[in-house]
């Protein structure tokens, strides 16, 4: 909220390095109560960084461009992933756990740097401008529309999360348990089961690029869905063979459907996101999808705990969890209930964002008023 009130630029700034001091200071926790104390905060520093950056780098893009844009900005979190898995196969081996944190921080404190440096919104600078030649009472303008859109846009915030919940279990049950999963299940190397992980990740790079192209020419849900079914398609390759290679191409495919998806999302939320509050709406939903999909892993060790099965371990039958058919289970449900929501949830596919106004503004919340609005002042200057 106090971006869409005061600006992109140094409210992700002051987040970025809130998460780079939390981060620095992890490294050098000494007991488990620390760390998830440390991790809390964390958490709250995080929370607000996705819906900043998702308005700032869409909301100033040609309509055109904001598809691909929306699939190369998701992956971020992907080249992320990847550079961890990296640095948990080279840093952590040699100095351990706490050098992951440090690195982290390192690189936190980078992005804010160069964010400082990059100018603010032209999209929130104009309309601040517009602001300054109305000489409105922007604060109480603000809290008028951030009821307004509570009460008329109640059942927009309900899609959202549920879509939102839909993709990070669907995000978060591919991915948390997958390392142990591939150690426990199918007996490979720490090693081995990290190297798969990047593999997977990329597949998740390639699908999430690609899907944010093709949405804008075949529409947001309809993108989402396709993917969503190739997911289904290769849960299969997924869990079913005991080779490296066929397990590897496995996650690949499955993380081209995941991220492809996911890929959609930033311009989807955009798009969908009442005119005032479009880094409120993407991150709050965002936030809050993230939070019910927090216990996936917890579910899926659960289901583990309660299924079995045996593989040859030293030349002995060993019991282990059957974290195989639990993630199988666990994702063809959720790709069902991602399927459903995604019929259901309204889609505003090449909406013009400079069109409407920013939380500043009167009338934000009342899109076709500013519309009819605008039209009547161009009949009557032509």
């Amino acid at each position: 909220m106090i971006s869409d009130r005061y600006g992109r630029k140094w409210p992700l700034v002051v987040n970025l390095l809130l998460c780079c001091v939390i981060e620095l200071g992890t490294g050098f926790v000494d007991t488990f109560s620390q760390f998830l104390a440390l991790r809390a905060l964390f958490g709250i520093a995080m929370g607000g960084i996705w819906g900043l950056s998702a308005s700032s780098a869409l909301e100033n893009l040609p309509v055109e461009l904001r598809g691909l844009a929306s699939g190369f900005l998701q992956e971020g979190y992907i080249v992320g992933y990847i550079f961890a898995a990296v640095v948990n196969l080279t840093l952590v081996a040699q100095y351990g756990w706490r050098s992951l944190f440090w690195t982290g921080a390192g690189i936190t404190f980078f992005a804010a740097v160069v964010r400082a440096l990059v100018p603010e919104s032209p999209f929130f600078l104009h309309v601040k401008e517009q602001e300054k030649k109305k000489g409105t009472d922007t604060s109480q303008s603000f809290l008028r529309k951030t009821k307004e859109m509570l009460k008329h846009h109640w059942l927009l915030c309900i899609y959202g999360v549920l879509l939102m919940s839909g993709l990070n279990f669907l995000s978060h049950g591919s991915q948390d348990l997958y390392p142990t999963y591939l150690q426990i299940t199918k007996g490979f190397s720490a090693h081995n089961a990290t190297v798969a992980t990047i593999i997977g990740n990329c597949g998740a790079f390639v699908g999430g690029a690609m899907a944010g192209w093709v949405s804008q020419y075949i529409g947001r849900r309809v993108t989402i869905i396709c993917c969503v079914l190739l997911v289904g398609v290769f849960i299969p390759l997924w869990v079913l063979p005991s080779s490296f290679s066929a397990l590897s191409a496995g996650a690949f495919c499955i993380q081209v459907g995941v991220q492809g998806a996911w890929g959609v999302i930033p311009i989807q939320l955009a798009e969908m996101s009442p005119p005032a509050f479009r880094a409120t709406f993407p991150g709050v939903v965002y936030q809050l999808g993230n939070m019910v999909a927090a216990a996936s892993a917890q579910i899926e060790a659960t289901g583990g705990d309660n299924l079995k099965t045996t593989i040859m371990e030293n030349g002995v039958l060993t019991v282990v969890p059957d974290y195989a058919t639990v993630q199988a289970i666990f994702i063809g449900s959720v790709a069902i209930f991602v399927i459903v929501i995604a019929l259901i949830v309204p889609e505003k596919h090449g909406s013009h964002f400079e069109d409407t106004d920013d939380a500043s503004e009167d009338e934000a919340t009342d899109h076709k008023s500013q519309m009819s609005s605008r039209e009547v002042d161009e009949k009557s200057s032509a």
